[in-house]
C-alpha cells in the first residue's frame, strides 16, 4: 500500500511529500463530466456503485496519494430528519431551511447506520479497489449550520450571522445536535474503512476572533477528543486558516490544512510536531502556462526540505475551469521536484 499520507501525518520521514487535491473528483474531469451527463448529484451521492467510482477516478487519472470520499458535507441533514437537494450551479440546500427557534428544537437524531448507509457502502466499495488511504470527512458544525439556516452562501450567511448576534442561545443548540451527529457520522465512517478524517470548517472564516473562539472552536474540539481513540489522523480545515494556525493548532489534530496567506516554511513554525501541515497553493495557480506552475512547485519543496509532516495540497478546492493537464502535471512535479 502506498501509505505515504499516513506516514507524514505521523511525521515520519518520507522520500516526498504526499500529494492529494481537494475536491478530487472535480468538474474539471472529462470522465467525471460524462458521468455527470447521466445522473443527478443526488443520484451520484447516493448510489454507492457510482459514488465509489467517481472516489477513484483521481487515483487513475492523477497518480495521487490518496483518495478522498465523493459525497458533500450536507448530507448530515438526512441524520437530523432534514431533506438535501441540488440545484445546477447553485449546490445543496437543505429544505425546509432552519428559520426558528421551534424548528432547532423540533430536530431529531435518526441514526447515521439507517440514514446515510449509502455512504458507508461507498467506503466500503471504494476500499475493495484501492491501495492509498480513503480519506472520510464531514463538514464543522458551524458551517454545517451555515447552509441549514442560509441555504447557500450567496449572501454571505447573513441568517446566521444576525442569528448569533440576536439568539446565541438558539445557535449553540443547533450546533450541538450538528457536533452529536458529526461525530456519530464520522466514528461510522471510520468503522467502514476510511484511514484519514477531514473536518471542512469552511465557513468559519466569516466569523471574528470573538465570534471563532465561540461559535466554532469549541466544536471543533469536541470532534478532535472524539476521535482520538480511534488512532485515525483528523485534518482541519477553514478559510484563512492561516491566520488562526495557533488556534487551530491548540485544538492538537493530526494535521491542520492552510490557505496561501502565509508560506509553509512560517506556518510550519507556528505549528509544533506532531501535528501536520497541508496546503497551501491558491488553486488558482494551476490555470498558469505549466513552466511557470512547476517552478512554483519546487519553490515551495525547496522551501520545506527537512521539515516532518508536510502534505501537498491546494489551499482550498480545484475550480472547474482548471485545465486537466495542468493538474496532472501539478502531482507529477510534486513526485519528481526536489525534497528530502
Amino acid at each position: 500500500m502506498n501509505d505515504l499520507l499516513l506516514r507524514a501525518l505521523r511525521c515520519e520521514k518520507v522520500p516526498r511529500p504526499p500529494v492529494w487535491l481537494m475536491r478530487q473528483a472535480g468538474r474539471y474531469m472529462p470522465q467525471y463530466q460524462a458521468l455527470r451527463v447521466k445522473y443527478s448529484l443526488w443520484e451520484m451521492f447516493h448510489q454507492p456503485e457510482i459514488a465509489a467510482a467517481i472516489t477513484c477516478l483521481p487515483l487513475e487519472l492523477l497518480g495521487v496519494d490518496a483518495a478522498i470520499l465523493f459525497s458533500d458535507i450536507l448530507v448530515i441533514a438526512e441524520a437530523l430528519g432534514l431533506s438535501i437537494r441540488f440545484f445546477d450551479g447553485q449546490g445543496p440546500r437543505v429544505e425546509p431551511p432552519i428559520q426558528t427557534k421551534t424548528q432547532v428544537g423540533l430536530l431529531t437524531y435518526i441514526p447515521v447506520e439507517e440514514s446515510l448507509q449509502y455512504v458507508f457502502e461507498t467506503i466500503k466499495a471504494v476500499k475493495k479497489q484501492i491501495d492509498v488511504p480513503l480519506i472520510g470527512f464531514s463538514g464543522g458544525p458551524f458551517t454545517v449550520a451555515s447552509y441549514f439556516i442560509d441555504a447557500t452562501s450567496r449572501n454571505a450567511f447573513e441568517h446566521i450571522k444576525r442569528w448569533i448576534k440576536e439568539d446565541p442561545r438558539t445557535i449553540h443548540a443547533l450546533l450541538a445536535k450538528i457536533t452529536e451527529v458529526t461525530i456519530a457520522y464520522l466514528k461510522a465512517q471510520i468503522r467502514s474503512g476510511v484511514d484519514v478524517i477531514q473536518v471542512f470548517d469552511s465557513w468559519a472564516n466569516v466569523l471574528n476572533d470573538e465570534e471563532f473562539a465561540v461559535f466554532s472552536l469549541p466544536y471543533l474540539n469536541l470532534i478532535v477528543k472524539a476521535l482520538q481513540p480511534s488512532g485515525i489522523p483528523l485534518i482541519l480545515f477553514c478559510r484563512s486558516s492561516s491566520l488562526r494556525a495557533e488556534l487551530l493548532a491548540a485544538l492538537q489534530p493530526g494535521g491542520i490544512s492552510f490557505d496561501w496567506h502565509l508560506s509553509m516554511r512560517e506556518l510550519r513554525q507556528k505549528v509544533p510536531l506532531p501535528i501536520a501541515v497541508q496546503g497551501n497553493f491558491n488553486p488558482e495557480f494551476l490555470k498558469w502556462p505549466q513552466e511557470q506552475m512547476i517552478t512554483q512547485v519546487n519553490e515551495l519543496l525547496i522551501s520545506m526540505q527537512g521539515q516532518l509532516g508536510f502534505i501537498v495540497n491546494l489551499g482550498h478546492g480545484i475550480t472547474p475551469d482548471s485545465p486537466f493537464t495542468n493538474v496532472l502535471s501539478f502531482v507529477e512535479a510534486v513526485k519528481k521536484g526536489v525534497y528530502g
